[in-house]
C-alpha cells in the first residue's frame, strides 16, 4: 500500500504519476487533479482539460484568457477559416 500525497490515504490501488522528474502517489483521480491541476489565472478554477496557455500564464478557456488582456486567442477557429 501506498500514502495518497494529498489526503494521507493509505490504500491498496494507489496510482503514482511521473511529471517533469518527479513521482507523485495518489489514491484517486481527485487528489492529484487537486494537486497537480493548474489553477486558471482569471476565474481560480483547476484547468484539467487541455486549456489555454499564454507564455508562462494558463487559463481553463479563452474567454478568460482575453479578460487578462490576451487578444487572438479563441477556443475554435470556425470551418473554412484561416488562422
Amino acid at each position: 500500500m501506498a500514502v495518497c500525497e494529498t489526503c494521507g490515504n493509505d490504500y491498496d490501488m494507489s496510482f503514482e504519476v511521473h511529471a517533469q522528474g518527479a513521482v507523485h502517489t495518489f489514491d484517486s483521480f481527485q487528489c492529484a487533479i487537486q494537486s497537480m491541476a493548474p489553477i486558471c489565472e482569471h476565474c481560480g478554477t483547476k484547468v484539467i482539460g487541455h486549456g489555454v496557455q499564454s507564455g508562462e500564464h494558463w487559463y481553463c478557456c479563452a474567454h478568460c484568457a482575453r479578460q487578462e488582456g490576451n487578444q487572438g486567442i479563441v477556443d475554435r477557429v470556425m470551418a473554412g477559416m484561416s488562422g
